[in-house]
């Protein structure tokens, strides 16, 4: 069984550990005759690349994709699409305490009692690293569905939350924390500037739009659009919590309140609300399919904690290293992938049963 992979007919495997030689992903099911280079991919892998500001680790990854197979004349063949990105930049003594001690609210403890042991080298496969792989996935997902515009940007970090009033989408790609008001990109430097000094980790919210999603998109039941796009940010490293449209706050809501109005339109139906994030019923509306998405705070922190060794006796922990303090931050276009790989997905899907 393979537990590396995720997709059904636009399918994708991630390999690689954060201090081995490579990491890297395969791709199948992409279709022919799609245009696709290195330049494709690069751009999206550079939104992702550590060591770009004082806010996020240090750790100097170029993240430089190349592309294996799958490509011949610079067009899709229809086969396995394997791409490849080198680390260079790995410290592996600066985890020589965490191979003998658990890191509390790592995976640390949870992949030793699974296999018998771990790779402890930057955790290995729990590292935020392998979303590397899959930005670099995502990045072929979008040329599958190029009439669908995806947009994330952070909304809160360490419980400070954006205004709505001073959305700018201009701003997102202005400051270090994909954040699209200004104001709160200002305070936040100064948070993570606190949080980084103390040797702690903030979490953070990111929201995703994708805009472009025709109606139908999507399956009753167990293929739900909302379910698999659920699954697809739940397994994003250090993610705790996913909600589409209002999410939570719709238990608080009364029937008429959550509900979304349509009026007739000249190209089917107008919504006058979209509580439902453009998801009813599993299937995509044609409204802006929304999620929210929470990412906990960086484990991997300065600040002593207690924990046990792996003969089980009281210790304590601190983590040394180059870690982000706050790990969200470069989590926006992870979120932005994993949305292009379901919808992509979701669009062949579509395609094979309805045509």
């Amino acid at each position: 069984m393979s537990l590396n992979s995720f997709g059904h007919l636009f399918r994708f495997t991630t390999w690689g550990e954060s201090h081995g030689p490579a990491i890297g992903a395969v791709v199948d099911g992409c279709p022919p005759g799609i245009a696709l280079g290195e330049g494709d991919i690069q751009p999206w892998l550079d939104k992702r690349r550590p060591g770009t500001s004082r806010f996020t680790t240090q750790r100097q990854e170029p993240d430089q994709v190349r592309i294996l197979s799958g490509v011949f004349e610079g067009r899709t063949t229809g086969t396995p699409i394997s791409l490849m990105i080198e680390n260079v930049d790995q410290r592996s003594k600066d985890y020589s305490e965490v191979a003998n001690a658990y890191r509390p609210g790592h995976a640390d403890y949870a992949y030793d009692a699974k296999y018998g042991f771990r790779d402890y080298r930057g955790g290995g496969r729990s590292s935020a690293r392998e979303t590397a792989s899959r930005v670099a996935a995502g990045a072929v997902a979008r040329l599958v569905i190029p009439q669908v515009r995806i947009r994330a940007w952070v909304e809160a970090i360490g419980g400070d939350a954006i205004d709505p009033a001073n959305f700018d989408d201009a701003q997102i790609d202005a400051n270090p924390f994909f954040c699209p008001d200004a104001d709160a990109a200002v305070r936040w430097e100064a948070l993570i500037d606190s949080a980084r000094k103390a040797g702690s980790s903030l979490g953070a919210v990111i929201a995703c739009e994708a805009t472009g999603v025709p109606a139908g998109w999507g399956a009753p039941l167990y293929a739900k659009l909302d379910s698999e796009l659920a699954a697809a940010m739940m397994s994003i490293n250090a993610v705790k919590g996913v909600e589409i449209g209002d999410g939570f706050a719709a238990a608080a809501l009364r029937g008429e309140e959550n509900a979304d109005p349509m009026r007739p339109g000249e190209a089917g139906p107008e919504f006058l609300a979209n509580h439902a994030g453009g998801i009813a019923g599993g299937i995509a509306t044609g409204q802006p399919i929304r999620v929210r998405v929470a990412f906990k705070p960086t484990s991997s922190i300065l600040i002593p904690v207690e924990t046990v060794t792996r003969q089980g006796e009281a210790s304590n922990i601190q983590t040394k290293g180059r870690h982000d303090p706050c790990v969200g931050i470069r989590g926006a276009p992870v979120v932005e992938a994993m949305m292009a790989l379901v919808l992509a997905d979701q669009s062949l899907l579509h395609r094979g049963q309805c045509g």
